[in-house]
């Protein structure tokens, strides 16, 4: 899995901003700005760095902009906002575009007949490159003309929303987390808690069947119809803590509606 070259400045295209959202990621973000040194932009924004993120970001000639944590979704509009150019490709600071990515954005970018564009994110999870299940193809929309798409206002599992058909643009994005299984399982707590308080402010409701149906689809469809069986154990832990997800939030979201009642006296 080979990553890109620098910039061609040959190319004749659209011009390009990569953006970017930081905190303590200094472990990470070489690698990732190395990986897209097509782009004719680097924007870098940064919620507290303590380690060295602004320095290296620095180093690559990003404009770096330090804002407070809004969540994900308002964190990354706001880093879009940033930009110089239209067209945007966002990163997370552990990721890598593939040589075969670099080269189908830049192609897509000659002439864009899209308002955004998709591409398959492998994950490597517990040391290996995961090729099914909810490892890959992890479908994400991360190249768009921001006057025609944005990110949703989401604090966590955010999107890109447009109202225009979105492309694909061949080539894996590399998602290589560095962060140990303790962190990862702590992430997803954060996260299910987010999503729970999220369901709870608008208004929506944990229900018995959820609880036991939302994991159970999902371990079908990821571990057997999309094939997650074939990347062995990791795969399975993959797919297992994905669907402890699904029960999780779930209940957070029954104590938070139990907690309301309790405050209302009901």
């Amino acid at each position: 899995m080979m990553l890109d070259s620098p910039r061609d400045s040959t190319d004749i295209r659209a011009p390009l901003s990569l953006v970017i959202i930081t905190r303590n990621a200094g472990a990470q973000l070489g690698a990732a700005l190395d990986s897209a040194r097509f782009a004719d932009e680097i924007v870098v924004v940064d919620s507290g760095s303590d380690d060295d993120t602004v320095q290296i970001a620095a180093s690559f000639g990003a404009t770096v902009v330090a804002q407070a944590w809004l969540g994900y979704g308002p964190q990354k509009q706001f880093a879009v906002q940033r930009a110089r150019n239209d067209w945007v490709l966002c990163l997370d600071a552990d990721e890598r575009v593939s040589r075969e990515l670099a080269d189908s954005i830049r192609s897509a970018l000659v002439q864009p007949d899209r308002a955004a564009y998709r591409m398959s994110r492998r994950n490597r999870f517990l040391g290996r490159w995961l090729s099914h299940g909810e490892g890959y193809p992890d479908w994400s929309v991360r190249l768009f003309d921001r006057k025609r798409a944005r990110w949703s206002d989401d604090p966590v599992h955010e999107r890109v929303i447009t109202d225009e058909p979105v492309g694909i643009v061949a080539g894996d994005l590399l998602h290589e987390s560095a962060e140990s299984l303790d962190d990862y399982l702590a992430k997803q707590n954060r996260y299910t808690t987010l999503q729970a308080e999220r369901l709870h402010g608008q208004g929506r409701r944990a229900s018995v069947v959820a609880l036991v149906f939302s994991p159970l689809v999902r371990f079908i469809k990821f571990y057997f119809v999309r094939l997650g069986f074939l990347d062995g154990a990791a795969g399975l832990v993959h797919i297992a803590i994905g669907c402890g997800n699904s029960f999780v939030k779930q209940a957070k979201l029954l104590a938070l509606e139990r907690a309301a009642r309790e405050a209302a006296g009901t």
